[in-house]
């Protein structure tokens, strides 16, 4: 195990007799499709790492040697033009497998926006057990349809959704990955910034903050806090995403 400084990331080998079948993320993570009597053999090709926030665990344009597999956090996902502008693509969470790239490169950087912990894989040592387990591959290949499903999700998002229909998609969608609670209504984590999240949907800082002050003064949310958000609402919100607005007039 290799601890540093407080900003360093720290490294846990795993055993093959680690702690894979006691996992509490398994089930949502391409490694359900692992048998229990199989998961010694996963575990013997995973490295348990942990990133502060700000630290950029995948770096785009690198040799894409990894998978990571995210257990703990969330992390923002870009890409950077030769100018150092930058663009967020996406947000990964807990459950999410980053590094299915088609080239020998990454094709975008990611970075933790609070402490993020990951299984990283070798992509050498991954590809070779898919021989052996086709319940993996089949869900590596639904992984990265879906990744492509939300890259189309994003290009209609930003060429012909409204703001408040930015907004209430990108909180609809935070929902659908978030385990309900048992509280009124669903609550959500933002631990992203309103910068962050304004750039992600194409808006400016204020427009993000007007349209959730508006949704939550029409008591469709409340904020019970800077990174929390309870949806009082989930049918308007969906209803919204989809471009209904009109009919909820």
């Amino acid at each position: 195990m290799t601890v540093g400084s407080p900003n360093a990331i720290v490294i846990i080998k795993t055993r093959p007799a680690d702690t894979c079948s006691h996992c509490d993320v398994r089930h949502r993570s391409v490694c359900s499709a692992i048998d229990a009597e199989d998961l010694s053999r996963l575990a013997s090709a995973a490295v348990q790492q942990q990133f502060a926030k700000g630290h950029v665990f995948i770096e785009e344009g690198q040799p894409a040697h990894d998978f990571f597999n995210i257990t703990r956090g969330t992390a923002k996902l870009f890409k950077t033009l030769p100018d150092g502008r930058q663009q967020i693509t996406g947000f990964a969470g807990v459950g999410h497998f980053l590094g299915l790239a088609v080239s020998e490169t990454y094709s975008f950087s990611a970075e933790a926006i609070e402490p993020v912990g990951t299984c990283r894989f070798s992509r050498a040592k991954l590809l070779t057990m898919l021989g052996d387990f086709p319940a993996l591959e089949k869900r590596l290949l639904e992984t990265a349809c879906n990744e492509l499903v939300a890259a189309q999700e994003q290009m209609l998002l930003l060429g012909r959704k409204t703001a408040r229909e930015r907004v209430a998609s990108f909180l609809a969608g935070r929902l659908q990955e978030t385990e309900h609670g048992e509280t009124k209504g669903d609550s959500i984590s933002l631990p992203m910034t309103r910068a962050e999240i304004a750039d992600y949907l194409g808006l400016t800082i204020e427009t993000v903050s007007r349209t959730l002050s508006k949704f939550k003064a029409d008591g469709r949310i409340a904020t019970p806090s800077r990174d929390g958000v309870i949806i009082l609402d989930p049918h308007w919100l969906s209803e919204v995403a989809a471009g209904h607005e009109s009919a909820l007039a």
